[in-house]
């Protein structure tokens, strides 16, 4: 079974993809929470200026090597973003904007420069090419492993041990950087290494998904988490699970439309934060605006009953506390009229008697209702019920 699994061209594509989605979701999390995602972007693209700036001077395409430019370079660009924020001159997404298309563009003129013919080409550090992750392998325990599958592993089983290992200083530094600080853990050290560890990575990702789809990855997921719960445990636990569901639809559809693949995982993440936008069971768009009808016709019910409280027992009872009323004296449309009724009715605050003769149904409040009108009446809080 094992060497069916490694022999699978499809299963080594999906691994690369959910180790990638996984590894991005779980630091990803932290980083939306604190208003540091879009350093991610920075990191992303700046760190093409770590890997060819390492190459030029070891000839190294890959290895520790190359990794330790990632996180220096990763690094220097939040240094250098930071500061140029600091200065109080510009906002810290200005200063994002600023650093990171320079170091990019500068890593990029370094490649066209320096490696024209060499495998070292800015659409492959980009967009990577998830399909081809199992042509370069290497032997563990007598079975070829695809060399991206195993160091996108090794990131990944980094990455959760950092997280489980300070599980308690980040959630504290990620709510509240004082009371961190206070308590001696270092929020400061704990974001720089949650920095080192992103760019490393991104590095790892490159030839799955690339630079610019690996930010999708960190972003999106725990962005559509957040939507679903305000837990942090739960949070990055639906963040990795909605970047694992992103990678198998993804690649299903991308083998049923012959598109890359990459690109069309990290789209998935985008349709389920959409999806998740719109249909949220809390913040959803269709349930904000079943919350605010129901807001609305709660408040309508409430000027019902001191309508109706207003004109109890005086001589146009009759005529003011019925629907047609509303309508007229409150000025509401019929279908709003309806509305407030029912929710009156079914809050137990009013009750409906049919009228005399061929008359409309006169509206009367309860005991409930009577209690709540004078709670809502300023002159009337302190007033006896009415016998």
């Amino acid at each position: 079974m094992i060497d069916a699994f490694f022999a699978s061209i499809p299963a080594m594509v999906l691994s690369a993809g959910v180790l990638v989605g996984l590894s991005g979701a779980l630091l990803g999390s932290f980083l939306v929470l604190r208003g540091a995602a879009m350093l991610t972007d920075a990191i992303s693209h700046a760190i093409v200026l770590g890997i060819v700036t390492v190459w030029l001077l070891t000839g190294h395409l890959s290895g520790p090597v190359q990794l330790a430019g990632a996180v220096v370079t990763g690094l220097v660009t939040v240094a250098l973003t930071q500061a140029v924020h600091r200065t109080g001159l510009v906002r810290m997404e200005t200063a994002i904007g600023l650093i990171f298309p320079a170091m990019f563009a500068l890593g990029v003129l370094l490649i066209n420069l320096n490696a024209r013919n060499l495998h070292l080409d800015v659409d492959a550090v980009l967009l990577g090419e998830i399909a081809f992750v199992w042509i370069d392998t290497v032997q563990v325990f007598g079975q070829p492993v695809p060399v991206a599958n195993l160091a996108l592993a090794a990131v990944f089983l980094i990455n959760l041990g950092f997280v489980l290992l300070f599980w308690k200083e980040l959630k504290i530094a990620t709510f509240d950087p004082a009371l961190a600080t206070a308590l001696g853990f270092a929020p400061g050290v704990l974001f720089h290494a949650l920095l080192a560890l992103t760019s490393v990575t991104a590095v790892a990702s490159f030839e799955a998904v690339g630079a610019i789809l690996f930010i999708a990855f960190v972003i999106t997921p725990p962005a559509t988490a957040f939507l679903l719960t305000r837990v942090l445990s739960r949070m990055v636990l639906i963040a990795m699970a909605v970047a694992a569901l992103s990678c198998l639809s993804g690649y299903a559809l991308a083998v049923w439309w012959d598109v890359n693949i990459g690109a069309m995982m990290a789209v998935m993440t985008g349709v389920f934060f959409v999806g998740t936008l719109i249909a949220g069971p809390k913040d959803g768009l269709i349930a904000g605006a079943v919350r605010k009808r129901n807001e609305a016709r709660h408040i309508d019910s409430l000027t019902l009953i001191m309508h109706l409280a207003a004109h109890e027992h005086t001589a146009r009872a009759g005529d003011e506390n019925t629907r047609a009323a509303l309508t007229s004296d409150l000025g509401w449309p019929d279908a709003r009229a309806r509305a407030a009724l029912r929710s009156a009715l079914d809050g137990g605050l009013i009750l409906r008697q049919p009228g005399a003769g061929a008359g409309q149904p006169t509206l009367h409040l309860t005991d409930a209702g009577r209690a709540r009108a004078r709670a809502l009446s300023p002159t009337g809080r302190n007033a006896a019920p009415a016998k």
